[in-house]
């Protein structure tokens, strides 16, 4: 009996840690990715406001979703993530020298980028 009890017990904490193991890896996941989430939506209000000609306001949200891809990048190794930076940080320099309409085609690139980051 005593066998049979601990064979349960094993094989119940068997079961729990296979049905917690996908759970703990997506919540360890979605703190790595909140800062790809982040700079997708910093990316795409700055795609926003340069359609709108905001040149200036572009380069507020590029920045921040600069900020955040490169903290991202600290926590993940991907390609997209780093044409994301890429081209953000070109959304930056157009938006700055008054580009609106560049720093807009180089924010839009960035949320395709940012948003293949797995």
């Amino acid at each position: 009996m005593g066998r049979r009890v601990v064979l349960a017990g094993f094989v119940v904490g068997v079961m729990a840690a296979l049905v917690s193991m996908p759970w703990l890896h997506s919540v360890a996941q979605a703190a790595q990715n909140k800062h790809v989430e982040e700079a997708v939506h910093h990316a795409k209000e700055a795609v926003e406001h340069g359609k709108q000609g905001h040149a200036d306001v572009l380069v507020k949200h590029a920045e921040g979703a600069l900020k955040h891809a490169e903290a991202a990048q600290k926590e993940v190794k991907s390609p997209h993530l780093d044409e994301g930076v890429k081209s953000l940080k070109d959304a930056v320099e157009h938006g700055k020298a008054g580009h609106a309409d560049v720093a807009t085609k180089a924010a839009e690139n960035a949320v395709m980028h940012l948003a293949e980051v797995k």
